[in-house]
């Protein structure tokens, strides 16, 4: 029930991301335009190198079409670890297309054109009412005349007007690095949508885990950390992370125009009974649930019904448009009711929530307001910790990367808790204890009254019991290589040492030693990362300051900025040109 899917963003050409981590740009385009269009199948006869002989005699065998030779040198991946070796010491190249493989010198190797890059493909979407749709291999889904047309996994025919696809889902293969990500994207702010998130994102590395054949794309850290005075402790499961050979494999990468400073990465190998989730809160602590209970109801602001959208974590996404109501609301309200059981006076949230998309564009939209005096900014979040309370009493107070939590009192709705945003191309559980002392009766009323456009929610329980015993590992990083050197000591430690990641394309392969497996018991792993990032922006011209003073003083200003923009984005997608 609790499985937290890979829900990312698809933005385009206007959306740098947000809170957890920037987004992209994003444009209004015309599903045909973006990419959705008939494109053919996919290749699956691509020719690769699959293995070598060395000189001292040596099999080696790469995973699949990892394997490049660049000058001299040949560069591959073996079981998740990456490997290099002079071509001056290789014998013999086997060479694989399909089934076939073949053996030839590697004076040979310019006769053979390989191919390698990045394939997607949409493998489904989510419909306005709530139905989630699975695309099977082939054929490509087609769009003609404002219509999406595709053959579902079970071989039916499907179709749908284009207002009515609430979020479009793509696999993003990239050949080169055995790794797999899939993302969605709401269709209301698609841009070019199969040129996927990964080349409009705008912040955090992100972190694969190797499964036993590939790297599959698990967290993305400590978003929102837009400078060192913002560097923070970030806490993801890695749900796709096997051991391999007694070995635990990450791969980090920078995927967008920013520099990455990462401290520190170590695993949290928990040990738990069968059918107990393991959840951190915000600051690392771990929570055993075992009484998950999923809420009784789920009303918006309309009273309309919000329980199919929010009761689980799947692909149902209830995201709303950066558009104000008829009465000119900012904001949208939930309130979900929970059975209570007698006695209780401490409930565990458990939260599935990520940046909204528009949300994620707004990080870069008010970092570029200040012009080129967005360094002195940064010093001053760096070096000031008043500036830097500052700030995070103003995201507070806004809720545009932090949700108040309200619960139902006899007295009123009291604020009791704090919900931090993530993603927004992975959403994590996330555990908010709340008090529940004062409530009455046999159920928990809580609400969240999110402004529109900066939040997605994904699904919420409760659970009301005691936290049970678990055995946590901590696993200190055994290796850490980039492509030219190892790195273990800049990531070791949460220290003054960071690991570097200036440029898109760079990317480190870490080691951790897997602790054997407790007999019956299950485990859950979890990633403690520890950064922060600077974007690379166009700073340039003055600061605007009757804006800035604006969003800094006046509340609610935030959120009529934001919906602002979107309107003029709106606008701009509509105006021939």
């Amino acid at each position: 029930m609790f499985t937290r899917p890979i829900a990312a963003i698809l933005l385009v050409t206007c959306i740098p991301q947000l809170t957890g981590c920037a987004v992209r740009t994003t444009q209004r385009v015309p599903p045909r335009e973006a990419g959705l269009e008939n494109r053919g199948a996919a290749m699956d006869r691509r020719m690769f190198i699959s293995g070598i002989t060395t000189r001292d005699g040596a099999q080696v065998r790469f995973d699949s079409l990892t394997a490049q030779v660049v000058g001299d040198s040949l560069h591959a991946s073996v079981q998740g670890l990456p490997f290099n070796i002079s071509m001056r010491q290789v014998v013999r190249v086997r060479v694989s297309r399909g089934t076939e493989t073949i053996t030839i010198n590697p004076s040979d190797l310019p006769l053979y054109t390989f191919n390698y890059g990045v394939r997607e493909r949409i493998v489904g979407v989510t419909t306005t009412r709530g139905l989630d749709v699975a695309f099977g291999p082939s054929p490509w889904p087609s769009v003609v005349n404002d219509t999406l047309y595709a053959v579902t996994t079970a071989g039916q025919p499907f179709k749908a007007a284009l207002p009515d696809i609430q979020r479009v889902w793509v696999r993003r293969t990239d050949l080169g690095l055995s790794a797999l990500a899939t993302i969605g994207g709401v269709a209301a702010v698609m841009g070019v949508l199969v040129v996927i998130a990964l080349a409009t994102k705008e912040s955090c590395p992100f972190v694969y885990s190797w499964d036993g054949t590939r790297y599959v794309f698990d967290a993305e850290p400590y978003g929102g950390a837009t400078t060192r005075g913002l560097e923070r402790d970030d806490y993801a499961e890695l749900e796709h992370l096997r051991p391999v050979n007694g070995e635990y494999r990450l791969m980090v990468t920078n995927e967008v125009n920013e520099t990455q400073y990462t401290n520190a990465m170590e695993l949290l190998v928990v040990d738990h009974p069968a059918g107990v989730r393991v959840v951190p809160d915000e600051h690392g602590g771990l929570h055993a649930l075992a009484a998950l209970v999923p809420p009784r109801a789920v009303r918006d602001r309309d009273g309309r019904d919000l329980l199919p959208w929010l009761a689980r974590t799947d692909r149902l996404i209830w995201e709303p448009a950066a558009s104000p109501d008829a009465a000119g609301n900012l904001r949208q309200q939930v309130t979900l009711t929970f059975p209570k059981p007698e006695g209780a006076t401490m409930a565990k949230l458990v939260a599935n929530v990520a940046t909204g998309l528009w949300g994620s564009h707004m990080i870069r939209a008010m970092l570029e307001l200040w012009g080129r005096d967005v360094n002195t900014y940064y010093a001053a979040l760096d070096t000031r910790p008043s500036a830097r309370d500052s700030l995070l009493a103003w995201n507070i107070r806004e809720e545009l990367f932090t949700l108040k939590v309200y619960v139902e009192e006899p007295t009123g709705w009291q604020l009791r808790g704090l919900l931090p945003g993530g993603g927004p191309f992975i959403a994590e559980d996330r555990v908010v204890p709340l008090d529940v002392s004062r409530v009455t009766g046999d159920s928990v009323r809580i609400r969240f009254n999110p402004p529109l456009g900066f939040w997605a929610l994904n699904s919420f329980a409760m659970d009301f019991g005691a936290n049970g015993a678990v055995r946590v590992d901590t696993l200190p990083l055994v290796a850490a290589r980039d492509s030219a050197r190892s790195v273990r000591a800049e990531l070791a430690a949460a220290d003054d040492r960071y690991y570097e990641m200036p440029n898109k394309g760079d990317r480190a392969y870490l080691t951790f030693r897997a602790p054997a497996e407790r007999p019956g018991l299950e485990r859950t792993v979890l990633l403690h990362s520890r950064g922060y990032y600077r974007l690379h922006l166009d700073a340039a011209g003055a600061a605007d300051t009757v804006t800035l003073r604006r969003i800094t003083l006046e509340p609610g200003a935030t959120s009529r900025f934001a919906v602002e923009r979107f309107g003029e984005w709106q606008l701009a997608r509509q105006t021939p040109r």
